[in-house]
């Protein structure tokens, strides 16, 4: 082309590298658009670490002006010279201009991103509300308007220390969740350095151990042995809310899944209940085996059904089942039961499955749908032991049954049943 000039270089269609004489590794590279000719500059050099030519883009004619091409050529240049590579320089200056960004992205701002993008691996929006609320109530007020980057350790220590033996369980999951927020901004390049919430190896050694100071507290439960004079009671109360009750009572179930069971769930005629694994705790669909009551109790609301839930909500024209609440609110008034809650009858159920019966352990703890904890024997493990849990089950239903009076005898040892004959 000879000397550049605007005018020349902007009506220049000749394919190809044009280099400019004056500034040297800077060319316009004029090549051929879907609709017209396309010019844009690019400047060439030899890699100092490799010794390969590269070459590095500097912008479409319409952006970069001849003197603005020719100016970063000469920056370019320089670096060269100084055995740079302006590639790398330009990755690494793209690296700290995120984390420059990365300054104004708030932990709130974060958190709520987080969320939004892990949300699809949970079974529910209760878990991101969880996450949520946790997150505002004890990480926010300390730094949620803060830049991720400037989160330190100190500032976890804040967050925690007031909840740490107090609400343990509550204080180890808000850990992981700040954890868990700002790995996510690590990988999305906003945030570098050692994970301040991290627990192994850094927080584990200023913080007491969790597990030796957390206060488990278990749901009331009734004492199996009066289990027949709760249900005598219950069954005067009448009402959708006390036969979901006794039908929770019967399977072993969880509230969730007794309220949220659906009709056709139900098989009638082999006696199952199949659970879907969207609804179980442990995510893999559970059979349970109808004993005779529970099945009367199908039958009897079979036969009033509005709606594909087995225990309809209170509004007669909405296609929903009972609240969570709804059994618990049953059991508050009843006074003589009113300290234990529905999930409680699933620990009188393993009482006496331990206490009065010969059924194994792997039987009564897939009754319960309990995850097995241990891999080797989960992976043999493929069958759910259903007839034998049918029997345990047939069995629950009867000793539920049985007047307390009768069951004290049954299990008086023998020399005071002969002395009080």
């Amino acid at each position: 082309m000879g000397k550049f000039t605007a005018r020349g270089i902007e009506t220049e269609t000749r394919l190809g590298y044009h280099a400019d004489p004056e500034y040297q590794g800077l060319y316009l590279q004029v090549s051929q658009g879907k609709a017209d000719v396309k010019r844009s500059w690019v400047f060439r050099f030899t890699s100092a670490a490799t010794g390969k030519r590269r070459e590095m883009g500097l912008g479409p004619l319409s952006t970069q002006s001849l003197a603005g091409a020719r100016k970063r050529a000469r920056e370019l240049q320089q670096q060269v010279l100084s055995k740079l590579d302006p590639l790398e320089e330009a990755r690494k200056d793209a690296i700290a201009a995120r984390l420059e960004q990365s300054k104004v992205l708030t932990f709130d701002k974060a958190a709520e991103l987080c969320i939004a993008a892990k949300s699809h691996e949970w079974r529910n929006a209760k878990h991101a509300a969880q996450w949520t609320n946790t997150l505002k109530q004890y990480a926010s007020p300390v730094v949620g308007e803060l830049p991720v980057q400037r989160i330190d350790t100190g500032l976890v220590l804040r967050i925690l220390q007031p909840i740490w033996t107090t609400k343990t369980e509550t204080a180890t999951r808000v850990r992981q969740r700040v954890e868990t927020v700002l790995d996510f901004c690590a990988a999305r390049g906003q945030f570098a350095g050692d994970n301040p919430a991290r627990l192994d190896g850094h927080l584990s050694e200023l913080l007491p151990q969790a597990r030796k100071i957390k206060k488990v507290v278990h749901h009331p439960a009734l004492p199996f042995e009066q289990i027949n004079p709760f249900i005598t009671k219950l069954r005067e109360k009448g009402g959708i809310a006390a036969l979901a009750l006794e039908y929770l009572i019967l399977t072993a179930a969880r509230t969730g899944e007794t309220t949220g069971a659906r009709w056709d769930e139900i098989d009638f005629q082999n006696r199952v209940w199949t659970i879907p694994a969207e609804r179980m705790k442990a995510g893999k669909q559970h059979r349970v085996p109808l004993n005779d009551r529970a099945i009367e109790i199908l039958s009897t609301l079979q036969s009033h059904a509005t709606n594909s839930y087995i225990f309809p909500g209170w509004k007669a024209d909405a296609d929903m089942g009972l609240s969570n609440g709804a059994m618990l609110a049953l059991m508050k008034g009843m006074d003589e039961f009113k300290q234990y809650t529905p999930h409680g009858f699933r620990s009188a159920f393993r009482d006496w499955s331990a206490e009065r019966t010969n059924y194994p352990n792997e039987v009564i703890e897939m009754a319960l749908a309990h995850t097995i904890e241990n891999r080797v024997e989960a992976a043999y493990r493929r069958g759910d032991l259903f007839e034998k849990r049918a029997r345990l089950m047939a069995d629950w239903g009867k000793y539920i049954e049985t007047p307390a009076r009768l069951v004290q005898v049954m299990h008086l040892p023998l020399k005071k049943v002969r002395n009080k004959d």
